[in-house]
């Protein structure tokens, strides 16, 4: 059990990071899949009173922003004794992520290309492991929030 409760932390970890790191380089580079999702959020943003003043400058900057914020997390996520801080930005981002793919048209299966072709789910279901990773991350490392002892 020793080394579980040694390796599970570090799987955890490993796994936040791979999924936002291997998404920087679409991100950055305003690859046509990155583009879609934010123009189809930006979309739905502006069709809304209360978000359509910033659906412009997200469908600009968001993906860069996100990149940046995922960036950060990650290298957190790498320092034990702020591992906490890493996994509650990775939370926050990815609980943003999840509410765009269930309460927007861009959907669980989203469109990746101008063919029309689908990622069939796949970046949905990954954000909900983030999801599961970074809550149990946050919960190993209860004990370093502030008046937060085991």
């Amino acid at each position: 059990m020793p080394t579980l409760q040694k390796a599970l932390p570090w799987v955890l970890v490993i796994y936040i990071a791979f999924v936002f790191i291997q998404s920087l380089f679409f991100k950055f580079s305003g690859s046509e899949e990155t583009i879609i999702i934010f123009n189809t959020i930006s979309d739905w943003m502006a069709g809304t009173s209360l978000l359509s003043a910033v659906s412009e400058p997200f469908r600009s900057y968001g993906g860069n922003l996100v990149g940046l914020t995922e960036l950060v997390a990650s290298i957190l996520l790498f320092i034990p004794r702020l591992r906490i801080w890493g996994a509650i930005i990775a939370l926050g981002t990815i609980s943003g992520a999840i509410f765009f793919h269930l309460f927007t048209p861009l959907g669980v299966v989203r469109t990746i290309d101008a063919m029309g072709n689908t990622d069939g789910g796949v970046l949905f279901y990954m954000a909900c492991g983030v999801w599961i990773a970074s809550a149990l991350t946050i919960y190993l490392n209860r004990d370093q929030l502030p008046g937060v002892s085991r």
